[in-house]
């Protein structure tokens, strides 16, 4: 290989070229690579000058053509002299890339309306596919060079189709080749060959034109017809190495267009002309297939659209939903205060004052006060979701729009789209239609043309991409009846994203030019499950909130390496097998090396940072450099196509840089026959092994320990207790505390706060009235069977590293390292009377060893004939919490039964697999599913559980004991329904329709199950029955009045300059708060509770200038000043309020106390001239925490 001789002079003297396009760049850097040789700033400069689609072209023609250079600078310069105009840079833009605009050099595009027309003369011959290919319509990222030929008038008067085989397959060195190398068309010149080494290598036109209206004439080059040829938008496929490899090695993103070189394709590139389009027309199966092309929808849109569609660009697009918010479901067109001008002069406003103009302009006439957005907080770091209901209005459906909503986490759809790009979907009931029967086709045919046309805002189009159930029906239900005007009740919600924008104004975006199909594999190579049920139940994987904590870039330089599960193995050593499957002990868990382990922050649930033990703006460890970690980590991991879930135990003997993954953890494998192309990898953290709280029983879990042995008399003394400590919490400081700290989630530990910082419930009507509502809470939970009892954990559930642990040991880690002793172990929601464990807590120092001083996990042995976790209601490691109790009450009393296993071999459904179709019809199939579990949900894993209960009450009584027939009867009933409420809990993943026998079905309940059934219920005797009697009788002394006094301390500040401000803003804020919980317009919990969460966090911003006192920089005395000045505000108003509801007119003190309740602790505690001691706060909530015992 030749290499550039030394530079001339006039080369030294050469300005430096200006910076390359990112993709130019990029494709310049792979030849130079390929070639060993380097362009010059000369050959740099044409590069430049002659825009980023023609020097892409240039590129590819010399990376394509695989002959000797000997002068890569000289070639590029030929080249690029001779080069016809460009396109636009759309076509340099790889297929996630943006879209620059319309007006590019060929004109708009019309990629999805290419017409086959069948009886055009010789359209098959013309383009000799064979019966299986499909056509892949031309994109810009592929676009030749032939552009739109116009006459003098500037009329368009020829079209052009464009053939491109593959030039890897049909090289010009294989003259045996049934279709030669076909190259971007450049006039024919010469002077080429001095700077390659091939004579035969030249450039030639190679495709004819085609004159509209006229006979097609065949085409010189056919397309063999093993090739397969897309439709849509250009295949970003990579062939990733298999699963099966024990090191998968990673490679940097690609951030470029992967060549054409990769792929056989055949594209037809169609003009639109008066006259007509070129005579070829899809058939119907192929149209179907074609989706709605982002350049075809964005530029028909820009065409046809409004100037106030298209002034709307102009602004952010946070503004722009705002704007249809406040429409209510109106055209933006229908609005007359929303003219151009009018619009375009939105954008210099800021956000608070953009709210308040498009309010005052137009959004109150539209729009409840209540659903006014005006507290959302602006700050872009935060996480924004963006809902939307699909409602019906008389025979009508009409697209509403809600929020934005802040939130604290992000899933990994949103990381990668961004938060604007998704839109979650609410489908409201149909009118007149129950969910039952016929509502199914209802809702197919009534919301038919949302899955066909997507959802429209303004010049974008999201579409259909995936549904996740919430799996919380019975709360809606009960919701319901308190919110009748509620209309959009279902838990299963619709993701919608963003695939088409007019707006984009050159923006990169990762899902352009893609279909739907082309997005999912972005993440997951899901089309590779075995079927649509598991494509998805695995591809909702991407909607788990979570924290990332490795990077693409980061994961590209880590050694992921696939073990191989642990088997299960009898005694004579071999692996046992259940329905022709091994079983094995390491479902769903793996190994992280301490390094990457410290990368992880502590205290992770559910996406969010925990930061309850760290009061600190800067926390200790970032301080001092501390080294912690989790001991365990629940994991998503996205890897090179691959999708991975399970636990990641910690060993601090792997190898730094190190991932061990086990086959059951890859729920989704890679496609080998993709090959390059982009792909998000990320490892991402749902939870982390957390100190445990506060264990509480549950109904199942008592009625499973007295059938084991435990008298009904423990349960009683353990309500008796805890009821005798919710009185007492009024009246000591312990229990107060205790009671506060046990409901820190309701007030954000306020309470516990103020008590801490010495105020007396007796001295503070607020904290009184929360020590109330707390106190209640728990009375509540006690009916319910929610007892505290001592020594008990919920511990998150991995296997031993070693091996050393026996099949009847576990290794249990709480605060102080391993405990050693009997434990029961249970895995919720086990119905099964075998599903509690009598299981031998050891210490092993070859566990310490591995997983050094971490905490907080139960490991379970890898010996033994079968799993302890599957024996315990089919668990796993994935995740799985295990409540572990070294109660020695429970120990004492308690028998375990013989675990669960299940007498019929698991059901196996034929079902189609997501291969069996084209991609149109497997939208459809998904679409049709979400249809069928939003509008004919299943309520058979409810009903199993409700039965089960009634009968095991029944089980209990002293009746039916002493007879053994109905014992021995109503016994076996429970074991079937154990069977279906454990195949409906797989139900979602496996596909299977489950039932449940009417034999099975109850129809009188017991009391305690209140509001069940449709006939009166009986009485219950058993000890669930005598919990819900006493909890429920058990009432409160009479309390006195709250009076509202204000604390002293607070009051004597003369602040007058501070009230003067802080007086029209809590005015403000008593407006929204009223329209909040307006009755006439409700809404639910969940969304009040989120809106009262932004307004007060809007205050508290005004208060600190951040988001808290700690991370203030205002003069501590400025803050303490302004503190005062709220709560002698809020206090007056208070006492001045005329409410007959003692307890709403003191809950009007609670503005004071979660907007500034930080600032006045630390100023109480400054006037009392308290000692102050630094204490962790996870440390004082364990210190006044009696169900830990010793």
């Amino acid at each position: 290989m030749s290499t550039p001789g030394p530079a001339s002079p006039a080369q030294m003297r050469a300005p430096p070229a200006p910076p390359l396009p990112a993709a130019v760049g990029w494709e310049l850097q792979q030849i130079e690579a390929r070639l060993d040789q380097h362009a010059d700033p000369r050959a740099r400069q044409m590069l430049a000058d002659i825009g980023e689609a023609a020097a892409l072209r240039v590129l590819r023609l010399i990376g394509e053509s695989r002959k000797p250079v000997r002068n890569f600078s000289g070639y590029i310069m030929w080249a690029a002299r001779n080069a016809p105009d460009a396109p636009s840079a759309e076509s340099a833009i790889y297929a996630s890339g943006p879209s620059s605009g319309d007006d590019s050099v060929l004109g708009p595009m019309h990629d999805d309306d290419v017409q086959m027309d069948d009886n055009a003369p010789g359209s098959e011959l013309a383009f000799n596919l064979s019966n299986h290919a499909m056509i892949e319509v031309e994109s810009p990222a592929r676009q030749t060079p032939h552009g739109l030929h116009s006459n003098s008038n500037g009329s368009p008067v020829r079209a052009v189709a464009c053939l491109l085989p593959n030039p890897v397959a049909m090289e010009v060195d294989k003259p045996d080749c049934n279709v030669p190398e076909m190259l971007p068309v450049m006039p024919n010149q010469g002077g080429m060959e001095e700077f390659v080494e091939h004579p035969s290598f030249r450039m030639q036109d190679q495709v004819q034109p085609l004159q509209v209206g006229s006979p097609t004439p065949p085409l010189a080059h056919g397309v063999p017809d093993q090739a397969m040829v897309q439709v849509g938008s250009p295949g970003l496929g990579m062939v990733f190495d298999s699963p099966v490899r024990q090191i998968i090695p990673t490679s940097p993103r690609m951030v470029s267009t992967p060549s054409p070189v990769r792929e056989i394709t055949r594209r037809v590139h169609q003009m639109g002309c008066p006259s007509g389009t070129v005579g070829v027309q899809a058939s119907p199966t192929m149209e179907c297939m074609m989706p709605a092309d982002p350049l075809v929808t964005a530029n028909a849109s820009r065409a046809t659209a409004s100037r106030q569609l298209l002034a709307l660009g102009e602004l952010e697009f946070v503004q722009i939903f705002m704007i249809y918010v406040y429409l209510a479901g109106k055209k933006i067109e229908d609005v007359g205060v929303l003219h151009e001008d009018y619009i375009r002069s939105l954008n210099s406003l800021p956000m608070d004052r953009f709210e308040l103009e498009i309010w005052n302009k137009f959004g109150h006439e539209f729009l409840a006060e209540c659903d006014r957005r005006q507290n959302l907080d602006w700050d872009p770091s935060k996480t924004r979701v963006y809902h939307c209901h699909i409602e019906q209005r008389g025979d009508s459906v009409v697209t509403v729009f809600k929020g934005p909503y802040i939130e604290n986490t992000r899933t990994s759809l949103q990381k990668v789209v961004g938060d604007d790009n998704v839109l979650v979907v609410n489908f409201s009931d149909i009118s007149g239609h129950t969910n039952a029967g016929d509502n199914f086709e209802t809702g197919c045919h009534f919301y038919h043309h949302v899955f066909e046309d997507g959802i429209i805002l303004g010049l974008r189009r999201y579409r259909f991409l995936i549904y996740k159930d919430g799996g919380r029906e019975r709360r809606i239900k009960a919701e319901k009846k308190k919110e009748r005007n509620k209309k959009c009740t279902s838990t299963v919600r619709c993701y919608f994203v963003r695939t088409e924008c007019d707006w984009d104004k050159g923006v990169p975006y990762i899902l352009s030019k893609r279909t739907i199909g082309d997005a999912r594999k972005l993440f997951m190579h899901v089309h590779t499950v075995p079927s649509v049920a598991k494509y998805v139940a695995r591809f909702g994987l991407v909607l788990s909130k979570t924290i990332t904590l490795l990077d693409g870039e980061a994961l590209s330089k880590i050694d992921v390496v696939i073990v191989d599960d642990v088997p299960c193995k009898d005694k004579n050593g071999s692996i046992v097998l259940k329905h022709r499957e091994a079983l094995i002990h390491t479902d769903g868990t793996g190994l992280i090396s301490e390094d990457l382990a410290k990368k992880c922050p502590t205290d992770v649930f559910k996406g969010n940072l925990l930061r309850i033990h760290d009061d600190s703006v800067d926390s200790k460890e970032d301080q001092f450099d501390i080294d912690d970690h989790p001991l365990l980590m629940q994991v998503r991991m996205f890897y090179n196509g691959l999708a991975v879930k399970g636990t990641l135990l910690v060993v601090r003997k792997l190898p730094e840089r190190t991932i061990h993954i086990r086959p059951s953890m890859i729920k989704v494998n890679s496609d080998p026959s993709l090959s390059g192309g982009h792909s998000f990898n990320s490892l991402e953290i749902v939870s982390t092994s957390n100190r445990p709280k506060r264990a509480l029983t549950s109904r199942f879990l008592i009625t499973l320990l007295q059938y084991g042995g435990v008298p009904a008399d423990y349960f009683m003394e353990l309500l008796g207790k805890a009821l005798k400590d919710v009185e007492k919490a009024r009246h000591k400081t312990r229990d107060s505390l205790e009671v506060a700290f046990n409901h820190g989630d309701m007030d954000d530990l306020m309470s516990a706060r103020m008590i801490l910082s010495g105020i007396r419930p007796e001295d503070e009507a607020y904290l009184q009235h929360q020590l109330t509502t707390m106190t209640k809470e728990e009375r509540e939970g006690f009916k319910q069977g929610r007892l505290p009892v001592d020594q008990c954990y919920y511990l998150m559930g991995t296997t031993d590293p070693t091996g050393t642990l026996k099949p009847h040991e576990v290794c249990v880690i709480l605060d102080h390292g391993p405990i050693s002793g009997e434990v029961l172990v249970y895995r919720h929601p086990g119905l099964h009377f075998g599903d509690i464990h009598v299981l031998t807590a050891t210490y092993s120092e070859a566990i310490q060893d591995f997983v050094g001083d971490s905490k907080y996990a139960i490991l379970f042995p890898v010996s033994g004939p079968r799993s302890l976790a599957d024996e315990m209601a089919g668990g796993d490691f994935d995740g799985d919490m295990y409540w572990v109790s070294r109660n020695p009450q429970l120990l004492k009393y308690f028998k375990p039964s013989e675990p669960w296993d299940p007498r019929n071999p698991p059901r196996k459904a034929k079902q189609e697999k997501p291969q069996d179709y084209d991609e149109s019809k497997l939208e459809h199939i998904l679409f049709r599913e979400f249809f069928r579990i939003r509008f004919t949900p299943s309520y058979v894993l409810g009903a199993a559980a409700d039965c089960w209960l009634v009968y095991m009450d029944r089980l209990l009584t002293c009746e039916v004991q002493e007879d053994k027939k109905e014992w021995e009867s109503i016994k076996a009933k429970m074991l079937e329904l154990v069977d279906i409420y454990y195949e409906a809990l797989d139900a979602p993943k496996s596909g299977n329709k489950i039932t449940m026998p009417r034999h099975l079905r109850v129809e009188v309940y017991p009391h305690f199950m209140e509001g069940k059934g449709f006939t009166p219920p009986y009485t219950s005797t058993s000890v669930l029955g005598k919990i819900y009697d006493l909890a429920k009788s058990h009432q409160p002394e009479a309390a006195h009045p709250i009076n509202i006094t204000p604390l002293t301390c607070f009051t004597e500040e003369v602040v007058a300059e501070e009230r003067n401000m802080w007086g029209p803003r809590y005015n403000e804020y008593r407006t929204a708060s009223t329209l909040l919980l307006d009755r006439n317009r409700p809404i639910s919990k969940e969304e009040k509770k989120a809106r009262f969460r932004e307004l007060d966090q809007k205050y508290k911003q005004m208060l600190y200038d951040a988001a808290e006192l700690e991370e203030s920089h205002k003069h501590p005395f400025a803050v303490y000043r302004e503190a005062c000045a709220i709560y002698q505000l809020v206090y007056e108003h208070a006492v001045r309020c005329r409410c007959d509801d003692e307890g709403r007119r003191v809950e009007r003190c609670g503005f004071a106390w979660r907007v500034a309740g930080r600032a006045l602790c630390d100023f109480y505690l400054i006037k009392r001239r308290g000692d102050r001691v630094v204490a962790d706060m996870q440390v004082l909530r364990d210190a006044f925490r009696k169900d830990l015992g010793a």
